[in-house]
């Protein structure tokens, strides 16, 4: 695709200062930029790869003054972060209204059904009494079970697999790899010491404008269903057991774990390697530092949680004890050397 900076202009809201005329049709980095290409410049940090590039177009905020001549042509906008971030969403959008259409081989049952302007990959494979929305687009390999509701505006990867009785909403994205629906971790102990498997019989549902990471697991419940709430966003990796539940616009970051039936508030923020056990509540607007371990409920809002140390169980509860005291154990042994 090729587009004139005066179009480019245009669709951010800014100016082109230079000919208007001139077509890019890619995106660069500033650093290796060559002609027919657009980067931009919102970091001082990269200022001099400015008068070396050789891209076409940079774009750069209002209040932006270069300090030395160069060759490219400049579109100034409001904010140049934010504007090449309106650029990226225009091309992305761009680039899925172009795949349309049906590759072969691919299978769709004839129970099932999908909406208009879709997508379906080769090697594809939709089960039976499936009900697929408009604008969806199913790329190569993406497995899709039995009973899966699936919204408007969805994008499916490469090789996901969604379960049986998956409901997805609108405009969600799940990237290659990822797995929706899987049976939960649920065994019962035996006598004779081995583990008998309990069927797991719920689902997933994942509410509008969510995103799963790649190789990203959510499994299902053992019943009634593991929800992941609108506008929640899954980093790559991330293990979310049977019926947890993921608060609205929480972020978690890869190689992160939470284990069955916790439930995470809103606009919690869990960072990576971080660590939940099973059966807790973890309260709206917490944040929870890189590999932290979190073994009991989070009830006030907006608290943020760092640091964690395997150890013998009992040491560590002894050590524990004392560590909550420290501040007060300090006071007394300061107040006896004063004494002393």
């Amino acid at each position: 695709m090729e587009f004139t900076l005066g179009q480019l202009a245009a669709l951010l809201g800014g100016k082109a200062e230079g000919d208007e005329n001139q077509k890019v049709n890619r995106l660069d980095k500033i650093q290796e930029g060559k002609p027919g290409g657009i980067s931009f410049l919102a970091n001082e940090k990269y200022e001099h790869f400015l008068y070396d590039t050789e891209c076409t177009a940079v774009i750069v905020s209002e209040g932006f003054s270069p300090s030395k001549p160069f060759k490219t042509t400049l579109i100034r906008v409001k904010d140049a972060y934010l504007g090449f971030t309106k650029l990226l969403e225009a091309y992305a959008e761009f680039t899925k209204a172009m795949l349309v259409g049906v590759e072969e081989p691919s299978f769709i049952h004839s129970s099932s059904s999908i909406g208009d302007n879709c997508y379906r990959g080769a090697f594809s494979y939709i089960g039976k009494k499936c009900r697929i929305g408009n604008n969806v687009k199913i790329h190569p390999q993406a497995y899709i079970g039995d009973n899966v509701k699936m919204g408007d505006n969805c994008i499916i990867h490469a090789g996901v697999k969604i379960c049986a009785d998956t409901q997805i909403g609108n405009n969600c994205e799940i990237f290659p790899g990822a797995v929706i629906g899987a049976d939960g971790f649920g065994f019962a102990p035996q006598p004779d010491g081995s583990y008998k498997a309990i069927p797991q019989i719920g689902n997933v549902v994942l509410e509008d404008n969510v995103s799963i990471g790649s190789n990203t697991t959510v499994d299902c419940a053992t019943m009634g269903s593991t929800i992941i709430r609108k506008g929640a966003k899954i980093d790559n990796q991330v293990q979310i057991a049977h019926n947890v539940v993921i608060g609205e616009n929480t972020v978690i970051a890869a190689q992160s774990g939470i284990s069955g039936s916790t439930e995470i508030g809103k606009n919690c923020i869990i960072a990576g390697k971080a660590g939940i056990v099973g059966h807790l509540k973890i309260a709206d607007n917490t944040t929870i530092g890189a590999n932290t371990g979190v073994s009991k409920s989070i009830k006030k809002p907006g608290e943020t949680l760092l640091g964690y140390m395997a150890m013998d169980m009992k040491d560590f509860l002894k050590s524990y004890a004392l560590f909550k005291n420290l501040d007060e154990l300090e006071k007394r042994v300061k107040e006896l050397e004063k004494k002393g």
